[in-house]
């Protein structure tokens, strides 16, 4: 009876602590890209809750009642920002305003504006597609995370440098890798409009996107697929690329409407994947992108 009642007991113990809130700081983080590149600028400081999973789209993504709770509660809340996280816009405004210090890391780089489409000229949010943005991201991130009451400022800088050195690791070998692409290959079809930043990085060119505009919100008409079906004739281009995130239908009936041979090759643009899917980490989704990349444009 004794021993009934003792695991009885250690059950309630159990279920009481994991229900108990999380200790130490608390930083919230919108995207999963950005969730990932702020924990490994932290190095386990704090605990850093992202809001968006595996493969969700930045666009159209919300968060339940509890999320937009935590949000407001945070020691640090940190979105992408540029009008990327169209869903979110009110709940970051009021977590603001409930006093949660927030840093919007589009805030951080040089905008590039979209260059065509129904967004053009308006700032383009997908600067992660150019790893040398993300240094000015790592860099705003490490500022703001110092001013968090219990964190080490000196285990705060070590972390933050070693990621440094990892993302001028992966800018060296993307330009090495873009390099041995012929210029007149370098050509980009995607879903919609989210390589700007890796275009100007890396000279690229952007042919178009199968929805024109800078969210996955908005539709094509028959329009505008006709064109850019006469434009991927007309460059030559061998690979259009789909998004991980979204349904490639689109895509695949683009490269059926242009009569030739184009392929169709996933990327991995606005959202990270589980462990298993190939690109679990920012890093991860860069090198992988490359390689596609490289692969499907190379003669």
């Amino acid at each position: 009876m004794r021993a009934l009642v003792a695991a009885v007991a250690a059950l309630l113990v159990s279920g009481c602590s994991q229900q108990a809130p999380p200790q130490g700081p608390q930083v919230v983080v919108t995207t999963n890209i950005l969730g990932d590149v702020v924990g490994q600028v932290l190095g386990g400081q704090a605990t850093v809750t992202t809001l968006m999973g595996p493969g969700a789209d930045p666009h159209s993504f919300d968060v339940s009642a509890q999320q937009a709770a935590l949000m407001g509660r945070a020691d640090l809340l940190v979105s992408s920002g540029l009008g990327l996280e169209e869903g979110l816009a009110r709940h970051l405004e009021r977590a603001a305003a409930a006093g949660a210090p927030l840093l919007v890391a589009g805030e951080m780089v040089d905008v590039v504006p979209y260059s065509a489409g129904d967004a053009e000229g308006a700032p383009d949010p997908h600067f992660w597609t150019d790893p040398a943005a993300m240094l000015e991201v790592v860099n705003a991130i490490e500022a703001a995370a110092g001013r968090i009451e219990g964190i080490d400022a000196g285990l705060l800088a070590a972390s933050a440098s070693a990621y440094r050195d990892q993302l001028t690791e992966l800018d060296t070998e993307m330009t090495t890798a873009f390099a041995a692409l012929p210029r007149e290959r370098r050509a980009l079809v995607t879903n919609h409009h989210v390589f700007g930043y890796l275009a100007k990085r890396f000279d690229f060119r952007l042919i178009g996107a199968v929805i024109p505009g800078g969210t996955t919100l908005a539709a094509p008409s028959a329009a505008d697929l006709r064109q850019l079906s006469e434009a991927i004739t007309g460059a030559g281009v061998p690979t259009i690329f789909a998004e991980s995130s979204q349904p490639d239908r689109l895509v695949q009936a683009l490269a059926k409407e242009a009569g030739v041979d184009v392929q169709v090759s996933e990327l991995f643009t606005e959202s990270l994947t589980g462990p298993g899917g190939g690109a679990p980490t920012y890093l991860d989704m860069m090198r992988t992108n490359t390689q596609r990349i490289v692969l499907g444009l190379s003669p």
